[in-house]
């Protein structure tokens, strides 16, 4: 097993979520090698689980493993019960959080602690961190050998099972699998719908539409399904943690969670499953978005959220990060000589009146680190193996 950079203890119950094949049962199971594990993909066990909920809890034991808890989502009020009243200690998974979220904040809260577990970020399979995202010039030389890995981790994404593959053709095959499969049967079958030809049009309409804030009627008429529908299966594809939203910064706090978002696939392996074509540009912040997303669920970055930013005369910067004490803004550009007028949005939101101290940070797929206008120009290899 590759160790993943995502912490867990035993001695406190918790509900580990991310997509299918993230690598979940995985972690738990090696961690924590010596606990009971039961499975809800096991017939026999979900038969269980909806006849007699709290016969399986108990059957878990003192301590103990029980995964793919999104198939009966009232299992919860037993695994509650056997916290409370029989001092259990349990570790779950969950392929989705539909059902999860609303019942687990209901039954769960405070009892147990809420983690994210998604594909690799990249690096993760290196080793351990050696550095912190964003915050500290970054060493050449891992830089010249972050970039000759970029090209391929920005295509095929950092699903274990993708990662471990030697060659492109098996990279293909298994995120090709996992289109057919967990990308559309799956969610189907836990959604209860039955349209994988609609499914799969969204998929393509989403890639297509990367970057730019999501119009759901526009999107529901290309793909040729209804606005109700594009909105349920919309909902699905974010509780499966497949895709994920970055809403903009610019409207006010009451605002920000109805206006437009922008959606971006969790993993860049997801985009290639499409297999629609993206542009050099949409593959690079894609890449960038998803993988600042990945620290931000594993606690590098102190925000609930992601934000992107437009101005009044439609000027935008790709990520805001909103920390307590900090207000990031970072824009991402393909290219290999920043010039300042690729620095020229983010010195004009650094120069608005503001109640923190704002940064500047432009990726750029180059080697050189720098300061360009007071602007802080990074590499996107900085990121490879930083937290």
């Amino acid at each position: 097993m590759i160790p993943r950079w995502l912490e867990l203890s035993s001695e406190r119950s918790c509900l580990v979520v991310g997509p299918r094949r993230a690598g979940k049962t995985t972690l738990l199971r090696n961690l924590f090698a010596d606990l009971p594990y039961l499975t809800l993909d096991d017939y026999d066990l979900l038969r269980l689980a909806r006849s007699d909920p709290k016969k399986l809890v108990r059957m878990v034991g003192e301590r103990g493993i029980l995964d793919e808890v999104q198939r009966v989502p009232e299992l919860l009020v037993a695994v509650k019960y056997g916290i409370d009243e029989l001092g259990q200690t349990i570790l779950m998974t969950g392929s989705s959080s539909l059902g999860l979220t609303s019942a687990g904040s209901e039954t769960l809260a405070g009892r147990i602690d809420l983690h994210e577990c998604s594909a690799f970020c990249w690096g993760e399979e290196e080793g351990p961190p050696s550095h912190r995202s964003l915050h500290m010039p970054p060493d050449p030389l891992a830089v010249v050998e972050a970039n000759r890995r970029l090209d391929s981790f920005m295509v095929f994404g950092g699903f274990p099972e993708v990662v471990l593959e030697p060659d492109s053709p098996g990279k293909s095959r298994v995120l090709r699998n996992y289109r057919n499969t967990y990308f559309t049967r799956d969610l189907l079958l836990l959604a209860n719908i039955n349209n994988a030809d609609a499914m799969l049009a969204l998929l393509a309409y989403l890639s297509v539409s990367t970057g730019t804030p999501l119009d759901v009627s526009n999107a529901a008429r290309e793909s040729g399904i209804s606005y109700p529908t594009t909105r349920k299966y919309l909902n699905v594809l974010l509780a499966s943690r497949l895709v994920f939203k970055l809403y903009g910064y610019q409207y006010g706090p009451a605002k920000r969670y109805t206006r437009a978002a922008k959606y971006y696939f969790s993993d860049m392996g997801i985009y290639e499953a499409t297999t629609v074509p993206l542009s050099p540009g949409q593959r690079l912040e894609a890449f960038v978005v998803s993988e600042l997303e990945k620290r931000r669920k594993l606690g590098a970055l102190a925000c609930d959220n992601l934000f992107y930013y437009r101005s009044a005369a439609g000027a935008e910067i790709d990520v805001i990060i909103e920390e307590p004490e900090l207000l990031t803004a970072v824009e991402i550009k393909h290219t290999r000589r920043p010039v300042s007028r690729d620095t020229r949005r983010l010195r004009e939101f650094r120069a608005q009146a503001a109640e923190k101290p704002r940064r500047a940070v432009l990726l750029y797929p180059g080697e050189e680190a720098g300061e360009l206008d007071g602007v802080e120009i990074l590499p996107v290899g900085h990121l490879w193996r930083s937290l």
